[in-house]
């Protein structure tokens, strides 16, 4: 296995998965997957090019995103929950392969792919280096107080995943990483009240492309809602699917 993964909870329990997103890891999930450890068997893990899986060199392309997801499932079926870029990964294999995937909940997920969404986000400008990137996208997740407080080793850490986000967003651009149609599961697709006009529209286009898909709106939620606000993120949306799924 070429990532880093971990479950919790009783094995004879339904499997839910939880994916994250850019410049992130699997510890992001950790208060969520709490929430959901007393009914589920809760699957987080590194993706490659993050966190414990940051030696892996890639490719940063959604073949091998789904490729990992996959291959950690080893053939059980599961409810799968993504957050930013992790959503795209969540679609993909719901996409690919539908006999593994009981639904799917995603929660402001990027569409870099579609004519809307600004050129300039995420990635890597021609004059910027990858670690120079992924140094930018922390300052303006976190702050920069927040960043320059980071020990050396961390900094050191974040601004090595640079290679894996700028891969991953480029490839976003270039390729459209699934198709509506294709998506045949039990969806919910959730976007924060404080969210940016393109998570907005790109969430309420995802939903009403997608047959019997639900929008859920998260007031005074922002971007990080899974980390932020997990007890919000459970109730509102993945408490919904399993209900929607007769996991009780």
């Amino acid at each position: 296995m070429r990532v880093w993964s971990a479950e919790a909870g009783d094995d004879s329990h339904p499997l839910i998965v939880l994916i994250h997103g850019a410049m992130d890891r699997s510890a992001s999930m950790l208060m969520l997957s709490r929430r959901l450890d007393a009914r589920c068997r809760v699957l987080r893990y590194d993706r490659r090019g993050y966190g414990r899986s940051a030696d892996d060199a890639g490719p940063f392309d959604m073949t091998g995103q789904v490729a990992d997801l996959v291959e950690l499932l080893a053939g059980r079926r599961a409810v799968l929950f993504g957050h930013s870029y992790g959503g795209n990964v969540a679609m993909a294999a719901a996409a690919q392969h539908g006999d593994l995937v009981r639904g799917v909940a995603i929660y402001e997920s990027p569409m870099p792919w579609e004519p809307f969404w600004p050129r300039h986000t995420g990635g890597t400008p021609a004059n910027q280096t990858p670690a120079d990137a992924a140094e930018a996208f922390m300052r303006r997740l976190i702050g920069d107080e927040r960043w320059l407080a980071l020990p050396d080793r961390t900094r050191f850490s974040r601004r090595s995943e640079g290679l894996a986000l700028a891969g991953e967003l480029a490839d976003l651009r270039a390729h459209r990483p699934w198709e509506a149609a294709d998506v045949k599961v039990p969806l919910i697709v959730g976007v924060g009240s404080l969210a940016r006009e393109r998570y907005q529209d790109g969430m309420a286009i995802i939903a009403g492309e997608v047959p019997g898909a639900q929008l859920v709106r998260l007031e005074g939620c922002g971007h990080n809602a899974p980390a932020t606000d997990p007890d919000q993120v459970f109730r509102e949306l993945l408490e919904p699917l399993l209900v929607q799924l007769d996991i009780a």
